[in-house]
């Protein structure tokens, strides 16, 4: 005879799980020091400078005022605030559909030169007039002349094919009256990058340089899909821009893509090595370095760095590059000395 089971004891409802509240990322937790975009944007501030901002002031998942970064347009007016706000420029605008690039990440580029230059300087950032530097491809938003110049206050010239870029950049240049500091030059040849672009006594400190990511407008629209994901807004029934962030097909793709255009780009720097102190690009992709690096050898550099950076969830980095030698880049800097 089988003892009597003892009775199982009734089964607890679970208690429910407290909701976890929502982790905010980290948006700007590694800018450069000097980034003037540090902690959270100020929107009241922004919209007092801009007030056609604040109809593109939403309230995202973690109870903080932002904007919709899937908006070509909200994109385009929060830049135009950044810009006002932080360096004084008081009218900006590009044509619809080109590169609408977030300025606190431009800013960092800016900001490691500004340390490149410091370090052949003893310790000490160039700054002014003195300071030449080309910024190639420029595009029609014109965003690394004006950050270099407001903080800096060097001088730029800036380079494109794109006519309408060109017209966009210079119409914003002469609003805001920096006609001496800031010139634009169109690169009549689209096959070469400083080929045929320089005139014979020019000298730049710096070059700097937003290369065209992909290599074809199949892979350009697959990354703003990416995009898309990423911001949360991957909507089918909801009818969106292509490419959020703007762009046009110089400004997004080549023939090649990035990896091919940087060591094109690397190929032609080695006809200015005297013309140039720093030579340098974005690269967006880390498998594109092996690559570049083969290109640097290639071209006889005699010193090259690459210095990370890193936007929050964002990585990215800048390959710079030299044919001076240590004694050369001391006498190089004489120039900045004199003039100062």
């Amino acid at each position: 005879m089988n003892a009597p089971r003892t009775p199982k004891p009734a089964r607890k409802k679970p208690v429910p799980a407290t909701p976890a509240k929502a982790v905010e990322p980290r948006e700007k937790a590694s800018l450069h020091p000097r980034n003037r975009h540090q902690g959270r944007y100020d929107f009241p501030a922004l919209i007092k400078t801009t007030p056609e901002l604040a109809k593109f002031v939403i309230i995202n998942p973690y109870g903080k005022e932002s904007i919709d970064f899937a908006s070509p347009d909200a994109v385009r007016v929060f830049n135009r605030a950044l810009l006002k706000s932080f360096y004084g420029i008081a009218h900006w605008d590009i044509p619809a559909d080109y590169l609408c690039p977030p300025v606190p990440g431009r800013a960092d580029y800016v900001h490691f030169l500004a340390d490149l230059l410091a370090s052949v300087n003893d310790g000490e950032i160039p700054r002014g007039a003195p300071v030449k530097v080309l910024d190639i491809g420029m595009g029609a938003n014109c965003v690394y002349p004006l950050i270099g110049y407001s903080d800096y206050r060097w001088h730029f010239l800036g380079s494109e094919i794109d006519p309408t870029a060109v017209a966009a950049a210079k119409a914003i240049v002469q609003s805001n009256g920096l006609n001496k500091a800031i010139q634009l030059r169109q690169q009549s040849n689209p096959k070469h990058i400083l080929l045929g672009l320089l005139e014979p006594g020019e000298r730049f400190d710096l070059t700097m340089c937003n290369p065209p990511f992909h290599a074809s407008m199949d892979e350009a629209t697959k990354g703003s899909e990416r995009k898309w994901r990423a911001l949360g807004r991957a909507d089918p029934k909801r009818k969106l821009p292509v490419l959020n962030f703007g762009g046009q097909s110089a400004e997004l793709w080549c023939e090649g893509g990035e990896a091919r255009f940087v060591t094109q780009l690397i190929a032609e720097s080695a006809h200015f090595q005297h013309k140039v102190l720093w030579f340098s690009t974005l690269v967006s992709k880390a498998s594109n370095l092996p690559a570049i690096q083969t290109a640097l050898k290639k071209a006889g550099v005699l010193e090259s760095q690459v210095v990370e950076m890193s936007q929050g969830q964002k990585q990215s980095r800048f390959v710079a590059w030299t044919f001076q030698t240590k004694s050369e880049q001391q006498v190089w800097r004489e120039r900045w000395v004199k003039k100062s």
